[in-house]
C-alpha cells in the first residue's frame, strides 16, 4: 500500500510514495549517443520536408534566408543552455525539470504547460502534412482526416512495443531521411536557376505577394518587417531538437551522452536548413512563390525534376521525413506528460508504464487523443477542404507559440539556475553562458511577438491562451494539493535546502 504521509509548504502539499507507485511507472535505458543524436534530428526534420515553405508568402527568398539565421541563433544559444542543464538535472521532465528547480512548483508546472502545448499540437501538424503527401499521392476521394487516424494509430503502437524497437526506429528512420534530403540536393543542383525561381515574388498594389513570371525579384520584397513576419515560420526547421532531455531517464549516461546529442543534431539540422531553403524554391519550374502555399513542397521539387511519371515513388519517398518526425515528437509528448502525471501535475494515472514494455502507453494515448482531437474540430469547423494549406498554417503557430513560451521559460531558468545554484554539478558548462540565455529570450519573444499580428494565426494562439488558462485552473484548485515526491521534485527540494 502507497505510504501517503503529506507535507505540505507555501500552499503546495506533496505525498510521499513507497517503491510499488515508481514501479508501475518504470522506465528503461538504453539509449546512446547515436539514437540522442537521431532524437533530436529525427524530431525536426519534417520540419525541411514541410511547413518552414510558409514563410517566403511572408518574407520572399532573402526574408526566409535571415529569419532563418536569425532563429538558427536563437536554438544555438538555447541548444547549449539545455547542453548545460540536462546532464546536471537528468530526469525526464527536462524543460519543467529545469524550470521547476529554478523557479519552484509554479514555475515548473507553467513551463511543463507551454511544452506541452508544443509536443501535443506538433504532431498534429506532421499528421496534417503526412495527410497530404498521402492525398497528393494516392489521390481519390478519401478524406485526409482518414490518413491523420490511420498515422496516429500506427505509430502509437510502434511507440508502446518497448523503447529499444523505439529508438532502433528513429535511428533508421533518421538516417533515411537524411539520405532523401542529399538525394534531394544532389538532384536539385544541376535544375536550379536561382534568378529565375528563388526570387519570383514582388508585391502587388495590396501589398500581398505576387509572381513575377520572370523572377529576378528583390531578396527582401517586404522589407526587414517581412524578415520578421516569417520567423514563426522558420522555426520550423529546428523545433522540437530540444525535446533530447525527455529522454535523460532511458539514456545509458545521460551526463556524457546528452550534450554531445544535442549538439551534435543541431549543428546537422544547420546544414540541412540551409540546403532546403536554397535548393527547393530554385529548381527550375517550381519557385518561392508556389512554394508559398504548398503542404508537400519537397514532393513539389522532385515533381519539377523527374515528373509526374514517378510521383507515386517519390512521394513515398519524401514521407519518410515526416514519418521520422512523427515517430520521435510520439516518443517526446508521452515522456513529456509522463513526468508531469508522475508529480502529480496532471492526473497521475497518466503516469502508469505498461507492464511489460515499460513505456508510457496511456500519456501517449491521452495526448494523441487531443491532438486528433483539436485537428478534427479545426477541420469541420473551417469548412474541411475549403480551408486548404489554413489548417496546417494555423497548428503550427500552435506549436510554435506554445515553444516560444517553453524557450523563454528554460532560458530564464538557465539564468537563474547560474545565479543561485552555482555548486549544482555541471558536466558540460555552455560557451555561451548567460548572454546566449538572453539572446534566445530576446528572439523568442520577437517571434512571438510577430505571430499575433496575423489575424489568421491568432486564432490558433486565442485557443493556446485557452490551454494555459484551463490549466492553471486545474493546478490552482487540484494539482497542486496532490504533488508528488518524485525525482525531479526531491531534487529541486533537497537544492533549494542546500542553496
Amino acid at each position: 500500500m502507497a505510504d501517503t504521509s503529506r507535507h505540505e509548504a507555501g500552499g503546495i502539499a506533496y505525498e510521499r510514495r513507497d517503491k510499488s507507485y515508481f514501479e508501475a511507472r518504470e522506465l528503461v535505458r538504453h539509449a546512446n549517443v547515436r539514437h540522442l543524436w537521431a532524437l533530436g534530428v529525427g524530431a525536426v526534420i519534417s520540419g525541411h520536408f514541410s511547413g518552414w515553405n510558409f514563410g517566403f508568402a511572408t518574407g520572399g527568398w532573402g526574408g526566409m534566408l535571415v529569419a532563418g539565421i536569425i532563429i538558427a541563433i536563437m536554438y544555438l544559444g538555447l541548444v547549449f543552455c539545455i547542453a548545460e542543464m540536462s546532464p546536471a538535472l537528468p530526469h525526464t521532465g527536462a524543460a519543467y525539470s529545469f524550470a521547476r528547480t529554478a523557479m519552484g512548483p509554479w514555475g515548473g508546472f507553467i513551463t511543463g504547460l507551454c511544452e506541452n502545448v508544443e509536443y501535443v499540437v506538433t504532431p498534429a501538424v506532421i499528421a496534417f502534412f503526412i495527410g497530404s503527401y498521402v492525398g497528393g499521392i494516392v489521390g481519390g476521394d478519401i478524406p485526409p482526416y482518414v490518413w491523420w487516424i490511420i498515422t496516429y494509430i500506427a505509430f502509437l503502437a510502434l511507440n508502446v512495443f518497448g523503447v529499444a524497437l523505439s529508438f532502433r526506429v528513429t535511428l533508421i528512420v533518421t538516417l533515411a531521411s537524411l539520405a532523401v534530403l542529399v538525394v534531394f540536393w544532389l538532384s536539385a543542383i544541376p535544375n536550379m536557376d536561382f534568378s529565375r525561381w528563388a526570387l519570383n515574388i514582388g508585391v502587388g498594389p495590396d501589398g500581398a505577394a505576387v509572381e513575377l513570371p520572370e523572377g529576378n525579384g528583390p531578396l527582401f520584397p517586404f522589407g526587414f518587417s517581412g524578415v520578421l513576419a516569417t520567423l514563426p515560420f522558420a522555426v520550423w526547421l529546428f523545433l522540437a531538437i530540444e525535446q533530447l532531455p525527455l529522454a535523460a531517464e532511458e539514456s545509458v549516461d545521460p551526463k556524457r551522452d546528452m550534450p554531445r546529442g544535442i549538439i551534435a543534431g543541431f549543428l546537422t539540422l544547420v546544414v540541412s536548413a540551409f540546403m532546403i531553403v536554397l535548393l527547393n524554391p530554385s529548381v527550375i519550374g517550381i519557385g518561392s512563390f508556389a512554394l508559398g502555399s504548398s503542404a508537400e513542397p519537397l514532393l513539389d521539387g522532385f515533381r519539377a525534376i523527374y515528373g509526374d511519371a514517378g510521383a507515386v515513388v517519390l512521394g513515398l519517398v519524401a514521407l519518410i521525413g515526416l514519418i521520422a518526425s512523427f515517430h520521435t515528437i510520439l516518443f517526446a509528448m508521452g515522456r513529456q506528460v509522463y513526468s508531469l502525471a508522475r508529480a502529480g501535475y496532471f492526473p497521475n494515472s497518466l503516469s502508469v508504464t505498461h507492464q511489460t514494455y515499460k513505456t508510457p502507453h496511456v500519456a501517449m494515448l491521452g495526448g494523441a487523443i487531443l491532438g486528433l482531437a483539436i485537428m478534427l474540430v479545426m477541420w469541420f469547423s473551417l469548412g474541411g477542404e475549403a480551408a486548404g494549406s489554413l489548417i496546417g498554417s494555423v497548428l503550427l503557430n500552435m506549436a510554435v507559440f506554445g515553444a516560444m513560451c517553453s524557450y523563454i521559460a528554460q532560458a530564464i531558468s538557465f539564468i537563474l539556475l547560474r545565479k543561485n545554484q552555482p555548486n549544482i554539478n555541471r558536466p558540460y558548462r555552455s560557451p555561451f553562458g548567460v548572454p546566449g540565455a538572453v539572446v534566445t529570450i530576446i528572439i523568442a519573444l520577437t517571434t512571438l511577438f510577430y505571430q499575433v499580428q496575423d489575424p489568421n494565426f491568432f486564432k490558433g494562439v486565442i485557443w493556446v491562451i485557452l490551454w494555459f488558462a484551463v490549466g492553471i485552473v486545474y493546478f490552482a484548485l487540484v494539482g497542486r494539493h496532490k504533488l508528488i515526491l518524485s525525482p525531479e521534485e526531491e531534487f529541486a527540494l533537497e537544492h533549494k535546502a542546500k542553496a
